[in-house]
């Protein structure tokens, strides 16, 4: 058996966080990282984003700076005892530990009779089988009109590869944009050669020589080279419910992010939070919040007491045109648009009951802080309050 301080299961960037969080307080305490994947700890983002623009593929791995970490690559925890205080990988090795961390982040949703050649685009290794393929292949089927699906189709399209997409919305982005906004969407990608389908599905996918063919319930038949989905994930609790400890849309924590158990720790994607800004349990999978609760998670384990109280904010790239977000945005909320530029440069509320949830800045840069700040003021605004109120 082999005994760490430190216990962190998973390997990505909360993970990663984490460890620099328990360094900056406790400088020799043994931590060991199991990671089911093959690689240590990268940034996720740049695989959907500036890979495919002029990054560096070694940008983004993630140092360490020498913080004297056991990473166990390949390896999955498979069972948790919390009364012993012991996990077991599947090569039947026994770890031992005084505090623990299940940073397991989701499991991507996949597709009713999906295919093994369909990358569900999540990992670096996604990345690298997505960019082999676009050596030799032009035509790119993507799935998914969502968070996801909407940047990788803009990434292949913008190393000149065709794309088509499919999604079941009316249009691109339709649970989160004002329905205007997500109308454009559509039409903008077109206007860069991209195919759309809009409400429809992926009926069924075969192999047609050295092509694939995708047939959709409405019928089209689409040849391609290569098939991305972006179907979303949900939260990886597996490990969590064998533990017995409590679930509900992932990982409830308390706010210093102690399980129902008080020796382990959960952080990033897979984490159900309380929000003082929202006022409610939210569950948010974005780097802003793996990075930063990863860190405190990570001192809290050291032996500090640091409330999570930060209010995440997300960001997307589709082409020219870019948002950073913060709080609810649910295309079902009362929406006030106040554009700049219509549908290039301006920002959009979210309100319920009068009250701001959300703030989407388009194309707007440097007002997360002022959206957040706008959000927690909790006071009732209407749209002549608002209009005027966000400006870069």
């Amino acid at each position: 058996m082999k005994h760490h301080k430190y216990l962190i299961v998973g390997g990505g960037m909360a993970a990663d966080s984490a460890i620099h969080g328990i360094r900056q307080i406790d400088s020799n305490g043994a931590i060991a990282m199991i990671c089911e994947e093959l690689h240590p700890p990268y940034d996720r983002p740049p695989l959907s984003k500036s890979l495919w623009k002029d990054a560096q593929f070694e940008s983004i791995w993630r140092s360490q700076h020498n913080l004297d970490v056991a990473l166990h690559l390949g390896k999955k925890i498979v069972n948790l005892d919390p009364a012993k205080k012991t996990a077991t990988d599947n090569a039947g090795n026994v770890y031992s530990y005084e505090k623990l961390l299940l940073a397991t982040g989701g499991l991507v949703r996949r597709l009713p009779d999906s295919d093994e050649n369909i990358i569900y685009f999540r990992t670096v290794d996604d990345y690298r089988k997505l960019r082999e393929l676009c050596e030799h292949g032009a035509d790119f089927v993507v799935i998914g009109g969502g968070f996801i699906g909407s940047e990788i189709a803009a990434a292949l399209a913008m190393n000149n590869k065709q794309v088509t997409m499919i999604f079941p919305e009316a249009s691109i982005g339709a649970r989160v944009y004002p329905q205007a906004l997500s109308e454009y969407l559509n039409n903008y990608y077109r206007e860069k050669g991209i195919t759309i389908h809009v409400s429809d599905t992926v009926k069924s996918i075969r192999k047609t020589g050295t092509k694939w063919t995708v047939i959709t319930e409405n019928g089209t038949e689409i040849s391609a080279d290569g098939i991305v989905a972006g179907l979303g994930i949900q939260p990886n609790t597996d490990l969590a419910e064998q533990a017995g400890l409590r679930i509900d849309n992932g990982i409830v924590v308390d706010e210093l992010l102690r399980t129902s158990n008080p020796d382990i720790y959960a952080a990033g994607d897979v984490v159900n939070f309380y929000s003082p800004l929202l006022e409610k349990r939210i569950r948010v999978e974005h780097e802003d919040n793996a990075n930063i609760m990863g860190e405190i998670a990570g001192k809290n384990m050291a032996g500090q007491s640091n409330p999570y109280h930060h209010q995440p904010f997300f960001y997307s790239d589709l082409f020219d045109l870019g948002y950073e977000a913060v709080g609810e945005l649910d295309a079902g909320l009362d929406i006030i648009e106040d554009w700049k530029e219509p549908f290039r440069k301006g920002v959009i509320y979210y309100l319920r009951d009068g009250h701001v949830r959300g703030v989407l800045l388009w194309n707007t840069w440097n007002q997360v802080e002022a959206a957040t700040q706008l959000i927690a003021e909790k006071a009732e605004h209407t749209r002549a309050t608002l209009l005027g109120r966000i400006i870069d």
